[in-house]
C-alpha cells in the first residue's frame, strides 16, 4: 500500500506491519476452525467420546472473549509491540501445550493459554495499524488485514482434515511454532509502540464481575454433556453467573469510567444488534462443531473428506459479501435481518433430513446456502450494531461488540453439545443409525432457536436507516 507522505523506509515499515497484523489476524481465524475436523480423532487418542469434545472448543472462545474487553487497556499501558510479542508467545506456548497433551483435560487447560495470546493478537494488532497509518488510509489497512481473517475459516476444517489423515492431530497445532517464531521476530523489528504516558485506571472491579459471569453462565451450559456436573451443581453455577452479570450493570450505571458505559444501550440499533447477535450465534455457531462430527461419526467420513466438505459454506460466505450492501439499501435492515434469520434457522433445521444416502453434491449445496445466508447475517447485524455509534462510543461499542460474539459462540457450542449429549442419552450411541437420530433432533433443536431470535430484529422501526457502517469490513464476523 503506498502512501505519498511517508519516506520510502517508513513505506517498508508499514507495509511490513500490515503483513505482520495480517498473519497474526490469519493465525487466530485458522485456529478457530482447524481444530472442528479433527475432534473425533482426537477423542480416540484421548479416550474420550467425540460427543464430549465441544469443551476444546468452548475453552478457546470463552477465553477469548473475557481477555477482549481488557485488551485496548493491556495496549496502552504496556505498548503495542510488548503486547503482541507477548500474545504472539503465548499462543505458540498454548499450541505446543495442546501438542502435547495426554488428556482432555490437559487439552482444555492449553486451549485456554493459547486462546489468551489469540485474544490479544486481533485488537492490539488493529490498534497499531490504526496508530500507524494516516486515517485516510486506515481502510484500506484494515481491509488488507482482513483479507487472511476470511482465508483462514476457508482452509482452516480441510487442513485440519489432511493433518490428521497423513499425520497426527497434533500437527494442527505444531504448525503454529514455526509462524509464531517469525511473527514474534518481524514483530521486534517492524512494530512500534511505547506505552502511553497516562493511562486511565481499569476497572479491575467490573471486569473481574463480567468474566465471572461470562465463564459461569457458559460452564452451565457446557456442564451436563461435557463436565459431568449434576443439575443442581449447573444450576448453582447459572445463578451466580446471572448475579455476577447483573451485580456488573448496577455497577458500571454508578462508575465513572466502566468497561462498557450502560449509555450505550440507549442507541436502539445498538440494543438490538448486541441482541440478535448473541441469540442468533447461538444457534448458528455450533454448525463448524456439529457437521464435522455428522459427517465423520454418524455418514462414515474421513476427517479429510469432512474438511473438504466445509469449503463450500466458506466459498459461499465469501462469495455473497458483495451483495450485502445492495440488498439493505434495498429492503432496510428490519426486513433483510428478519427474512434472512428465519432462512438460517430453516437451513439448520433441514440437516435433520440428511442420510448417508444422499449424495455428496446435494450435501455440498446445502451446505453452500447455509454459508451464504449466515455470512449475509454477520454482516448486516455487525454494520446495524456499529452504524448510529458516535466517536465517543465507537471503541467501546466495537469492544462490546467482538465480546459478545465470542461468547455467543461459547454458548452456543456449549448448547449443542448439551442438546446433542442429551438426545444421543434418549436414543442411544451403539449405532451410526441411532447416532443420525441424535445428531437430526439436535439440528432442528438449534435451527429453531436461530429462527425464533427473528423476533428481536422484528423490533427494527420499518423506516430504519440503510446506511451501512463506514467500515464494513471492520465489523465483520471475524473482527
Amino acid at each position: 500500500m503506498k502512501i505519498p507522505s511517508v519516506s520510502a523506509k517508513e513505506q517498508k515499515e508499514l507495509n511490513a506491519l500490515l503483513w505482520l497484523v495480517a498473519c497474526g489476524f490469519f493465525m487466530q481465524t485458522l485456529d478457530a476452525t482447524i481444530v472442528n475436523t479433527a475432534l473425533p480423532a482426537m477423542a480416540r487418542t484421548l479416550g474420550e467420546s467425540p460427543l464430549r469434545m465441544q469443551s476444546v472448543v468452548v475453552a478457546y472462545s470463552l477465553t477469548m472473549a473475557m481477555l477482549i474487553p481488557a485488551s485496548g487497556w493491556i495496549a496502552d499501558k504496556f505498548g503495542t509491540r510488548r503486547v503482541y510479542v507477548s500474545a504472539i508467545a503465548m499462543f505458540v506456548a498454548g499450541s505446543v501445550l495442546c501438542a502435547a497433551s495426554h488428556s482432555v483435560t490437559q487439552l482444555v487447560t492449553s486451549r485456554v493459554v493459547q486462546g489468551m495470546g489469540g485474544a490479544l493478537l486481533l485488537p492490539v494488532g488493529r490498534l497499531s495499524v490504526l496508530r500507524s497509518f494516516p486515517r485516510s488510509h486506515f481502510l484500506p489497512a484494515m481491509s488488507f488485514v482482513a483479507i487472511p481473517g476470511l482465508i483462514g475459516p476457508l482452509i482452516g476444517p480441510t487442513l485440519g482434515g489432511w493433518l490428521v489423515e497423513v499425520a497426527s492431530w497434533q500437527w494442527i497445532f505444531l504448525i503454529n511454532v514455526p509462524v509464531g517464531v517469525i511473527g514474534g521476530v518481524a514483530t521486534l523489528i517492524y512494530m512500534r509502540g511505547p506505552p502511553l504516558e497516562r493511562v486511565a485506571r481499569f476497572d479491575v472491579v467490573g471486569y473481574l464481575l463480567l468474566a465471572f459471569g461470562m465463564v459461569c453462565v457458559s460452564l452451565a451450559l457446557d456442564g451436563l454433556s461435557s463436565l459431568g456436573l449434576h443439575h443442581a451443581g449447573v444450576l448453582v453455577m447459572l445463578i451466580f453467573g446471572l448475579v455476577s452479570l447483573t451485580s456488573y450493570w448496577l455497577h458500571a450505571s454508578r462508575h465513572s469510567d466502566p468497561l462498557f458505559s450502560p449509555d450505550l444501550f440507549s442507541i436502539p440499533t445498538l440494543s438490538i444488534g448486541l441482541l440478535g447477535n448473541l441469540f442468533s450465534r447461538l444457534g448458528s455457531s455450533c454448525m463448524p462443531l456439529l457437521v464435522p462430527l455428522l459427517l465423520q461419526v454418524s455418514m462414515g467420513y474421513s476427517p479429510f473428506h469432512a474438511g473438504m466438505m466445509m469449503l463450500p459454506v466458506a466459498m459461499a460466505g465469501m462469495a455473497v459479501k458483495r451483495l450485502v450492501t445492495t440488498l439493505i439499501i434495498h429492503a432496510g435492515y428490519r426486513r433483510v435481518l428478519v427474512v434472512n434469520t428465519v432462512l438460517v434457522g430453516l437451513i439448520m433445521a433441514s440437516f435433520a433430513l440428511t442420510s448417508p444416502e444422499q449424495a455428496w453434491w446435494l450435501h455440498s449445496v446445502q451446505l453452500a446456502c447455509f454459508g451464504a445466508v449466515n455470512s449475509l447475517q454477520f454482516t448486516a447485524m455487525n454494520t446495524l450494531t456499529l452504524k448510529d455509534l458516535d466517536p465517543v462510543h465507537a471503541s467501546s461499542g466495537n469492544g462490546l461488540l467482538s465480546m459478545v460474539q465470542m461468547l455467543a459462540m461459547s454458548m452456543g457450542v456449549a448448547t449443542a453439545g448439551g442438546v446433542l449429549a442429551a438426545f444421543a442419552g434418549l436414543f442411544g450411541t451403539g449405532t451410526p443409525a441411532q447416532m443420525l437420530e441424535a445428531f437430526h433432533a439436535t439440528f432442528a433443536c438449534m435451527g429453531l432457536i436461530t429462527l425464533a431470535s427473528a423476533c428481536i430484529f422484528w423490533q427494527l422501526t420499518p423506516n430504519e436507516s440503510t446506511a451501512p457502517a463506514s467500515n464494513p469490513i471492520d465489523v465483520s464476523e471475524h473482527s
